[in-house]
């Protein structure tokens, strides 16, 4: 007799831009980990204009291995915010996780973000165990997160993380309104203004194997700062949510 599964219906979706080397494994160890503790289980995939072929491969892994699959493609890239403004419109699942496509995160770790959504925890967070990134990455993610906690007043250690575990009528209210890295902080203030309880956990945060992180460029800093600021304006000066 099949074990039965208590937890409600849940949603995993990945932001891809140039992720064809990292995405299926992503697909699939998604469906595995879903399989195991939901009867409803949903995958999503939101490319957001790629140009390394990973659209025609996520075309071929839906037609192939799973057809339940559900893509969104973006006609150009239109950033990170758009992408996560997509991917919280389109699940349908009572909980809604996501991860970046490039593999930096492990989302068979899901149910350690699971077992702390109880009670009245309505967004569970990720905590990198040990940031894997250049130099570079490192410093800047380090004071990113730093500054955007304190700025912010965030209820969070590691806005920086992108793994994240939320119920579907939080993330159904909020309305991110940029489009750089500075969504994450968007996401999580407009979030907290809504009264959830948080909760953090610590998970796995591996070397990026394949192609290059689009967000430590000149031209991506200046708009994330750009981004920020205006946030931060809105948000803490005007209140504005």
């Amino acid at each position: 007799m099949p074990t039965t599964k208590l937890h409600p219906s849940i949603s995993i979706f990945f932001p891809c831009y140039n992720d064809r080397e990292t995405i299926k494994n992503l697909v699939h160890d998604a469906y595995v980990t879903l399989k195991k503790i939901t009867n409803h289980p949903e995958v999503i995939v939101i490319d957001d204009g790629s140009t390394d072929g990973s659209r025609e491969l996520l075309h071929q892994l839906k037609k192939t291995t799973f057809p339940q699959l559900k893509l969104i493609f973006h006609a150009t890239n239109k950033g990170y915010g758009a992408v996560l403004q997509s991917g919280f419109t389109a699940a349908k699942g009572d909980l809604i996780a996501y991860t970046d496509g490039d593999g930096q995160y492990d989302i068979r770790q899901l149910p350690r973000l699971l077992t702390l959504m109880g009670g009245d925890v309505s967004f569970v967070n990720g905590i990198k165990e040990e940031r894997h990134d250049p130099l570079l990455g490192v410093v800047l993610g380090n004071m990113y997160k730093f500054i955007a906690r304190w700025m912010f007043w965030l209820p969070i250690i590691d806005v920086d993380c992108d793994f994240r575990l939320i119920r579907k009528e939080i993330a159904k209210q909020i309305r991110l309104t940029t489009t750089s890295g500075a969504v994450c902080v968007c996401l999580v203030k407009k979030a907290q203004l809504r009264g959830p309880i948080f909760a953090e956990v610590t998970v796995s945060h591996f070397p990026r194997l394949h192609g290059q992180s689009q967000f430590f460029t000149l031209p991506r800093l200046i708009h994330t700062l750009t981004e920020f600021l205006w946030l931060w304006v809105n948000l803490m000066l005007l209140g504005k949510n």
